[in-house]
């Protein structure tokens, strides 16, 4: 599993298992950032740049396109990007006045599944999870918790988990109690501050109170279907960590602790028509389980396979209606080995074949490999 494609791999070309119609400059995500560079049936993705959140790293990404390009003497005519409005790979693709077919149409999570299917040398249509932080959806939400039917054209969103207010929007990223608060509140209402729970004992009630005024007001409460959310709600919630320091810290501290013995899971809820995915539940017997004394290991452990077993049903019920039979993991919550494992595990035993990433990371360093096949895709069909 690659988790940065640096110096020993960028700038290896990565042959792609179809041809590339024209010469693409993909310009990635935010977070993480690659670029891509196309030609025949190669992609050169760049090493890993950063997150673009800043004019220095703008600058290194603007002066590594020009340097890719002349050293493959690659001069792009068609510029793939995120749908985000406001990422600045979006805002330099935008300014790219000397191409005048721009593809910005990629979802970012379809954008996922796309990579995973180039990573593979794989152009069929595929049951696609996409799990991660976040990504802007094609509703203006932040998805990140996405099941499709996807192929490099198109990707059909099948279920997703029910989205939540995200209070203070990239704030409850840094501070995790935040979500942890939220789903506490949607379970058991205000009273949830009543509960003899260590994590209630260490919260600041009064910036909850602020938060809770945002939440009713809906005042810099972004909605989100993410699953990299929902871990920092869990691990937030076993006091872990209220706090990170780096991105996808409270997720990595509850995958440290879980118990790899442990064989009891938690149940997530799905809709009638399977659409929506509602993590409730988990929650509420978590704090059942903290209230009785289990050990952090073992909830951790249990919320774990609730997501694998999450992702092996919501597959069944695909393959049932549309006769798939391949699953593609993709996205940042997919580093999550012990996650991964024991998904592909339960998939396998059901009789799917699953891929994974192994040339391009899964998270978003991997994105503009896969911004690349779809606008090569649209392209063949028509698109301009």
């Amino acid at each position: 599993m690659i988790l940065r494609r640096s110096r020993g791999f960028a700038p290896a070309p990565i042959k792609t298992g179809f041809s590339f119609a024209h010469e693409i400059l993909a310009c990635g995500a935010e977070l993480k950032n690659t670029f891509c560079l196309t030609h025949d049936n190669y992609a050169v993705v760049s090493h890993h740049i950063g997150d673009l959140e800043n004019f220095e790293t703008l600058k290194s990404f603007t002066a590594g396109v020009e340097h890719f390009k002349r050293l493959f003497y690659l001069e792009p005519a068609v510029v793939a990007y995120d749908l985000h409005p406001e990422y600045l790979s979006t805002k330099y693709a935008l300014g790219l006045d000397q191409i005048e077919t721009k593809l910005g149409i990629q979802q970012h999570h379809h954008a996922h599944i796309a990579s995973c299917l180039a990573d593979n040398q794989i152009d069929t249509d595929v049951i696609g999870v996409a799990m991660d932080g976040l990504g802007f959806g094609t509703d203006g939400r932040m998805w990140g918790s996405e099941f499709f039917v996807a192929n490099f054209v198109e990707a059909e969103r099948i279920a997703h988990l029910d989205y939540m207010p995200m209070p203070g929007g990239a704030k409850a990223i840094r501070e995790p109690w935040r979500m942890a608060a939220v789903y506490l509140q949607q379970i058991f209402g205000d009273d949830f501050e009543k509960l003899d729970l260590p994590f209630v004992a260490g919260m600041d009630a009064k910036a909850w109170l602020t938060l809770k005024t945002m939440i009713a007001t809906k005042t810099n409460c972004p909605e989100t279907s993410s699953m990299g959310r929902l871990f920092d709600a869990v691990s937030s919630l076993l006091c872990l960590r209220n706090a990170t320091n780096y991105e996808g810290q409270a997720a990595i501290e509850l995958e440290q602790i879980a118990d790899r013995d442990c064989r009891q899971r938690y149940q997530f809820e799905v809709s009638g028509d399977g659409s929506i995915i509602r993590a409730q539940n988990v929650i509420r017997a978590a704090v059942e389980d903290i209230l009785d004394g289990v050990p952090p290991s073992i909830i951790s452990a249990k919320f774990h396979l609730a997501v694998a077993d999450l992702i092996a049903m919501v597959s069944r019920g695909v393959r049932e209606d549309r006769k798939l039979k391949r699953v593609a993991l993709s996205g940042g919550v997919f580093q999550n080995v012990f996650l991964l494992r024991a998904a592909r595990e339960l998939l396998r035993s059901d009789g799917f074949e699953v891929i994974t990433h192994s040339r391009v990371p899964a998270n978003d360093g991997g994105i503009s490999l896969g911004q690349a096949a779809i606008a090569n895709a649209l392209l063949r069909n028509g698109a301009r």
